[in-house]
């Protein structure tokens, strides 16, 4: 079976709305802060079992798979037919939308894996020295922005492939209205 535009769309879609839902969940799982415990010359900080780190490392995976899904959805042959990169690259809009779709995943990356790998980190150095240690955790909202970053990534993936489609389209002469399979037949209208 053969991949279509719309298949392509719909895994872009999901995928990027997964990361979406486990980034904000990680953002709201997120505790304020942990429990200091005093011990001899150093503070322990107890943090409470929390999803956060699961949660932020799968919405980094799904946006990875929703990036992977948009930059292979572009290139696709689809109907056994593949378009040259250098017709998809002349429109400018196209461009424009390939360029923004892959700077959002960037930022998206960054707010995602920064407030994630901090908070693994503050879970496993836990023992600290300084007794003044009030027991910190990531940065609060920074999971949330990434989940919307990499929201928008997933719709300007989106729209490079609706525009990528059009310029298909265009390449190869098909209007979408039924014309170009009832000229392929011979039939005249």
């Amino acid at each position: 079976m053969a991949l279509t535009v719309k298949q392509s769309g719909l895994a872009v879609a999901v995928l990027g709305l997964m990361s979406f839902v486990f980034g904000v969940i990680a953002e709201n799982k997120k505790p304020a802060a942990g429990t200091s415990v005093p011990g001899k010359g150093v503070v322990i900080c107890r943090y409470p079992s929390d999803p956060t780190v699961a949660y932020g490392y799968l919405s980094v995976a799904f946006l990875i798979a929703c990036t992977v899904a948009g930059w292979f959805s572009l290139f696709y042959p689809y109907k056994g037919k593949s378009i040259p990169q250098g017709v998809l690259f002349q429109s400018r809009t196209f461009a424009t939308f390939f360029a923004i779709a892959v700077g959002t995943t960037g930022l998206a990356l960054a707010f995602l894996l920064w407030p994630t790998v901090t908070e693994q980190l503050h879970h496993m150095n836990n023992v600290h020295h300084d007794l003044e240690t009030d027991c910190p955790t990531a940065k609060t909202g920074v999971l949330g922005g990434g989940a919307f970053v990499s929201l928008d990534s997933c719709l300007f993936w989106l729209v490079a492939l609706m525009l990528a489609n059009n310029a298909r389209e265009d390449y190869f002469g098909e209007t979408g209205d039924g014309k170009d399979r009832v000229e392929a037949y011979g039939i005249v209208a």
